[in-house]
């Protein structure tokens, strides 16, 4: 699948428009914690989060991520969109849920591209 196909299934919306969209896309991972990102999720997945502020574009570039989906119909600030674009990430936005969005992208086929934390250790903030 192509990242253009995948916001066809999300009912997407890409917010920075002089993006690649023909990326190969073979999986995903959600969270709203980019220690979380950092620690767990793939490199060349797509992130499906609910936050969108520019640390997102910066966390997704560091971790070598093929596009950003933003939930929940979050309208990101101008700052995070021009980061996007500088960058040439693809910053889609959806009106729907993490969940929904999660279930859609696994049953069209895509992996998950998130690794277990070993630890695992939650009272560490």
């Amino acid at each position: 699948m192509i990242v253009k196909e995948l916001i066809q299934l999300i009912d997407g919306k890409v917010l920075n428009k002089s993006v690649d969209l023909s990326h190969t896309v073979v999986g995903c991972g959600g969270a709203d914690l980019m220690s979380d990102v950092l620690a767990s999720v793939q490199s060349e997945a797509v992130l499906i989060t609910g936050l969108c502020n520019p640390q997102v574009v910066r966390t997704a570039l560091m971790a070598d991520l093929t596009a950003i989906i933003l939930v929940r119909g979050k309208q990101p600030p101008d700052e995070t969109i021009d980061l996007a674009e500088t960058e040439g990430i693809p910053l889609i936005l959806t009106p729907h849920g993490m969940f929904e969005v999660c279930g859609r992208l696994y049953r069209a086929g895509l992996e998950s591209l998130e690794l277990s934390i070993s630890n695992g250790d939650c009272s560490t903030g």
